[in-house]
């Protein structure tokens, strides 16, 4: 009787699954849909909206004011004064305008 010297089939098979099964579980915590990389890139995704938040929020605040400072409550005569003048583009007599 001759003896084989090399490994028996299954457990090659039972190797080569275990290695399978082992990258593509290492692929899909790396790459999949809750991987790693898709985490990063939703926190990235969260701080950019925080900062658009924080923005829309300033710009809020300004129209804010503004209306206040033109309402019949509280008048800015300034304020009037510059909106009038952008919006109907009138000087003073006394003001020289460069272009």
């Amino acid at each position: 009787m001759l003896r084989r010297n090399r490994p028996a089939m299954g457990a090659v098979f039972y190797f080569l699954g275990t290695l399978m099964l082992g990258l593509y579980f290492t692929f899909a915590a790396v790459q999949g849909d809750y991987g790693l990389f898709k985490r990063i890139e939703v926190r990235a995704e969260g701080a950019a909206l925080q900062d658009e938040l924080a923005d829309l929020q300033a710009e809020v605040a300004r129209m804010e004011n503004l209306t206040t400072r033109l309402s019949d409550s509280y008048l800015d005569l300034d304020l009037l004064d510059e909106q009038a003048r952008d919006v109907l583009g009138l000087i003073r007599a006394d003001e020289i305008v460069i272009r």
